[in-house]
């Protein structure tokens, strides 16, 4: 997702100590079933904005003793939100109680572990929000969901959390006029009396709630061609049909194929990009309906186009497929979109093109670092969804991934990405698992890394200063902590001697503890000058002045 705000060691004992326990999440998970199908059948007028369902919602219960399923559905509030009108278990009437937007349903009898049962809830109201109903820059009139975090419970009755994956569909009731677009493939779409049409589309593959798309608009509709035998799709406004077709045709296969060269199989149906009037900034990675603010559409392409489509696409691997367990490890889902984006650019445009999109996000991150200083990458702050996310979870997320690659090498770093992909596709995972895939591939111990970079707060700064003594022909180097109180950090650190009006450095690796220290390198002459960090590797921010 690119949202609109956006555009090694420590030693283990004392980051255990200084870091202490995360806060579990709290949302209440029910442990004791599983949600495996959505079905939503949705009436849309033209008449009002109100919308009229029929969820059926089918469950395993994995233990025996289970009385209650607990969905969340926004109730109404201040004229908007969802009137529950009735519910079934298994075709029988059944008892349930809508408060504090949460739906309990009262099971008719305990289920034996291992059975099933479809919840019926039929309801009716007006979106707050999570469906967007309004025009678009042309006036047409548009219903776009808009579900991230948590706002699919606002016009849909689900588990709102991304640990319960299930598969799901749409069957859409719409006047004619409008075309209709969600998850997976399309089953039908057959006219109707009084100028109404029927649109079914099925997702046959789990996802994460807040990953379901329904766009429902007058669109201009390309088949662009196939990636490994499935359809690749643009879905439009009609007035920007000609730069929209061109535009988002550009990157995708080319996209496709790297990623699943790299990480694995693409898993899903089909991959549509969807100008859509629910996003207000760059772009919604809804599994197989990638949704796109209309601005970024219109126009000529551009290279920031583009760099979303890629992040976008990457999230089809990194948080469709392979879901963070609970919201404190999203940096699963945007580091690793962040970072395959400027592998993908890497791998298209050449390693200076990676490392300038490092240097970008270096300096996003230590921007950010003076507003929120207390901000960590795995955090604990789900009593406010509006902190989920910051730009330090993409892009610092994307440097931690930058470091370990570096530190592991290339050959093991994708091996431990490809075991995790493997093993975690269409499931959860947690920072902890991906740290047991990269050291399953490595042969190293990470903990100590993972625990320094993820989980403390604050950024590395560094200050310094270098000279050279002619009588001992040598450099010496001395670095000391800056005077701003802040994490401590044990890392290697590369310094870069420019000499005689080379533009490539020689560079010598030393291994800095966090405290002041000078360090002396062998040197016939005096350097030009004497830099830190010169390969971009480390994510620092530093000054080194020459001395006397």
């Amino acid at each position: 997702m690119f949202p609109s705000f956006l555009r090694p060691y420590v030693l283990f004992l004392w980051c255990c100590l200084c870091v202490g326990p995360l806060a579990a999440d709290t949302y209440p998970r029910q442990s004791a079933l599983d949600v495996e199908h959505y079905r939503f059948a949705l009436t849309l007028s033209d008449a009002n904005d109100e919308i009229t369902g029929v969820a059926t919602i089918s469950v395993r219960f994995r233990e025996a003793g289970v009385t209650q399923v607990r969905l969340d559905l926004t109730q109404p509030h201040d004229g908007k939100g969802m009137t529950v009108t009735a519910v079934t278990v298994d075709g029988k009437a059944a008892d349930y109680a809508h408060r504090k937007d949460v739906l309990q349903i009262t099971l008719p009898a305990s289920v034996p572990a291992g059975e099933g049962a479809d919840l019926e809830i039929q309801y009716h109201g007006i979106p707050a929000t999570g469906l967007i109903i309004g025009p678009n820059r042309y006036g047409d009139r548009t219903f776009f969901s808009d579900n991230w975090p948590n706002k699919a419970r606002q016009w849909l009755p689900c588990v709102d959390h991304p640990y319960d994956k299930a598969t799901s569909e749409f069957i859409i009731t719409a006047p004619d006029h409008y075309q209709v677009v969600s998850n997976g493939l399309q089953l039908e779409e057959t006219n109707l009396p009084d100028g109404l049409k029927r649109t079914h589309w099925q997702q046959s593959v789990p996802m994460a709630t807040w990953l379901n798309a329904l766009g429902v608009a007058p669109f201009a509709v390309q088949r662009v061609g196939t990636f490994d035998g499935k359809e690749l799709q643009s879905w439009v406004f009609p007035q920007d049909r000609d730069e929209g077709f061109e535009n988002l045709s550009t990157p995708t296969y080319q996209t496709l194929s790297f990623f699943s060269d790299y990480v694995g199989p693409f898993v899903y149906e089909k991959l549509a990009h969807v100008q859509a009037n629910s996003i207000t900034g760059g772009a919604m990675e809804s599994t197989t309906s990638i949704f796109y603010n209309p601005d970024l559409i219109k126009g000529r392409s551009s290279d920031r186009l583009h760099n979303v489509m890629v992040h976008e696409m990457a999230h089809q691997w990194f948080g469709n497929a392979v879901t963070e367990a609970d919201w404190d490890d999203v940096w699963l889902s945007e580091g690793f979109a962040t970072y395959f984006t400027l592998l993908f650019r890497e791998y298209a445009n050449g390693h200076d093109d990676l490392i300038e999109g490092l240097k970008e996000s270096r300096d996003q991150v230590f921007e950010l670092d003076e507003k929120e200083p207390e901000y960590r990458i795995v955090h604990d702050n789900l009593d406010d969804m509006s902190q989920i996310l910051s730009r330090l979870i993409y892009q610092k997320g994307a440097w931690f991934l930058h470091m370990l690659r570096l530190k592991l090498g290339d050959a093991a770093f994708q091996a431990g990405i490809r075991q995790y992909y493997q093993t975690y596709v269409n499931r959860n995972a947690s920072t902890a698992d991906f740290r047991h895939a990269m050291e399953q591939a490595s042969g190293q111990s990470l903990e100590p890394f993972f625990q320094q970079w993820l989980y403390q707060r604050g950024n590395l700064f560094l200050e310094g200063s270098w000279a050279y003594d002619a009588a001992k022909k040598q450099v010496w180097v001395t670095l000391t902590p800056p005077k701003k109180k802040g994490p401590v950090y044990h890392m290697p650190l590369e310094v870069g001697f420019y000499q005689n009006g080379a533009t490539v450095p020689t560079v010598q690796e030393i291994q800095w503890e966090g405290q002041k220290a000078t360090f002396t390198f062998p040197m016939e002459t005096r350097p030009d000058r004497v830099e830190l960090d010169p390969r971009t590797r480390l994510l620092a921010k530093w000054t080194l002045v020459e001395g006397k």
